[in-house]
């Protein structure tokens, strides 16, 4: 089943991004990161390798 995202192909905020690198940092997995934004697994991990942040699934 597809989710509904309401943040679909739009840019990514400042404050998106600093949550990013906060939940990251916390070991948090691309999953849970991607649904705290309410933004795909897949844009988050592209948004995570294109800032250079680690995520633990991504590891």
């Amino acid at each position: 089943m597809a989710e509904n995202f309401t943040r679909h192909r739009q840019p990514w905020k400042a404050d998106e991004v600093a949550k990013l690198r906060t939940l990251a940092a916390k070991g948090k997995g691309l999953k849970e990161i991607a649904k705290a934004l309410n933004r795909s697994e897949e844009s988050t991990k592209d948004r995570a390798k294109q800032d250079g942040i680690g995520i633990a699934k991504l590891r």
